[in-house]
């Protein structure tokens, strides 16, 4: 048998119902490689004692009919997990212990799954590199100094070094499949309601929107079938039949239609994206689907729009950390005083950034200019997928505009962070599911994604052209632990 930290999340599913191997051997080996990781810095809390524990307890007392049968899983540290610290990576949360599980963490635990540990995440889930994290920024398995993308950096970090089988992040505006993409690994956000944002701590929250990350597309329609749910705690969540969606899994596209927005061909975009892009293209017509043109002409505005409809909502959310209730306090002279001495300390950089702008957008005499103009775009953004639908089944473009790139490299240049979101951020506007598959490297051999874009609750479709695709590019991850 493999190594059992290099097995896929249905092997190991597999292995365990057939007693090959015991959910405690494969919850000490990822144990046992997790904690050779700290040059990573992919974990903020470890669980793994209490993960050993409840592995012998599963072993003791099997049951097979679940869907996560004794698989030990980290998540992202942005998950409230009962008893387990939860920081959103912020000073500000670094000790909050919740007395209550998210609904997402609690549909892995009721189907046997066991909680690793919670990952590094930039702080409030507001950045695209993990640099912006109060515990220090996650380093990339595929060579070190290397981003491994953002918010969902450890996720996605965790995944790609098989510290995790799989695990779960969030996605605002690409958090899952932009750090996918820089992995080399399978990022998937749903449908905007699909998954309970119940538990989650909140960033923008008409944007947020949980999903896995894992090594490969069946891995990841596992997963959805455990997190996707109807939560009435949740007022965003919606009630519609879910498929079983690694169940119903299939290489078969034949005769559906990919369509190909020409405003992602961006300017400046390097020649090597614009050539994978072309490779998808070939890719999906190999297995029989059809290749249309179409527009999305309100594309442009997308990241401006984000821009100013997230900090907005943060600003509102992030209202809630005061120093009085939970969380850091920095001592005052007064209420005032204290309020102002906890945040202007327990914030760091670039949610203070966002907070701020937030706030301008919202203020009196700026919110029709700013927000409400940037609502009205977003509807129109919104018709502009809504039209195209009626011409195909789903959309192709590229995951990110570049490859992963050095640590601090981008730190002092925020603007063009934010451009790292731009083919992205459209899809959580629309609250559209999205993928991202990894589809070749670039030159210095440093992975790069595609994404398939698809209509409202059609995960499955999208699953299933990741899936053939993936057979046709058959993606290998370079990992060559110069971490251990």
């Amino acid at each position: 048998m493999s190594n059992i930290t290099n097995q896929t999340l249905s092997e190991l599913i597999k292995n365990i119902k057939s007693k090959k191997i015991s959910s405690t051997e494969v919850t000490k080996a990822f144990v046992e490689r997790s904690e050779k990781s700290k040059k990573l810095n992919a974990y903020i809390t470890d669980n793994f004692s209490s993960a050993i524990k409840k592995a012998k307890n599963f072993d003791e007392k099997p049951n097979f009919e679940l869907k996560l049968p004794g698989i030990p899983i980290a998540v992202k540290d942005l998950f409230c997990t009962n008893g387990v610290k939860t920081t959103a990576g912020s000073k500000i949360l670094n000790n909050f212990i919740p007395s209550y599980e998210s609904t997402v963490t609690q549909n892995i635990l009721d189907q046997g799954g066991i909680l690793m540990g919670k990952l590094n995440c930039d702080e409030f889930a507001m950045g695209s590199s993990n640099e912006t994290s109060f515990f220090g920024n996650v380093q990339n398995p595929i060579k070190e100094n290397l981003v491994p993308g953002g918010s969902s950096g450890g996720s996605s970090s965790a995944v790609a070094a098989n510290l995790t089988p799989v695990t779960i992040g969030t996605d605002t505006g690409g958090s899952i499949r932009q750090p996918a993409s820089f992995t080399g690994t399978v990022g998937l956000k749903p449908t905007y309601g699909s998954c309970s944002r119940y538990g989650i701590v909140a960033f923008a929250s008409s944007l947020d929107q949980a999903g896995p990350i894992s090594k490969n597309v069946k891995d990841a329609s596992i997963l959805l079938e455990v997190i996707s749910s109807f939560d009435k705690k949740d007022s965003t969540s919606i009630e519609f039949k879910r498929n079983q969606y690694s169940e119903e899994l299939t290489n078969n596209i034949k005769g559906k239609k990919i369509g190909i927005p020409k405003e992602y061909r961006v300017e400046g975009m390097p020649q090597e994206i614009e050539d994978l892009w072309r490779k998808g293209i070939e890719y999906v017509k190999e297995c029989g689907a059809e290749i249309i043109d179409i527009s999305l002409p309100h594309t442009n505005y997308a990241l401006p729009t984000y821009y100013i409809v997230a900090p907005a909502e943060a600003s509102s959310n992030l209202a809630r950390y005061d120093g009085v209730k939970y969380g850091f306090r920095s001592p005052g002279e007064n209420l005032i005083d204290m309020y102002e001495k906890t945040r202007s300390e327990g914030f760091g950089e670039e949610v203070k950034r966002r907070i701020m702008i937030g706030t301008y957008v919202l203020s009196s005499g700026y919110y029709d200019a700013y927000y409400l103009k940037a609502q009205k775009v977003r509807q129109l953004i919104k018709k502009d997928f809504d039209e195209a639908y009626t011409k195909v089944d789903a959309i192709l473009t590229p995951s990110t505009p570049s490859s992963a790139f050095k640590i601090g490299e981008k730190t002092n240049d925020p603007v063009s962070m934010y451009l790292n979101d731009i083919f992205t951020v459209p899809v959580n506007l629309a609250g559209l599911p999205g993928i991202s598959i990894p589809a070749g490297t670039d030159q210095k051999g440093y992975p790069l994604g595609l994404q398939i874009i698809g209509k409202p609750f059609d995960e499955q479709t999208i699953l299933n052209i990741a899936y053939s695709m993936e057979e046709k590019i058959g993606f290998k991850n370079q990992i060559t632990d110069w971490w251990i």
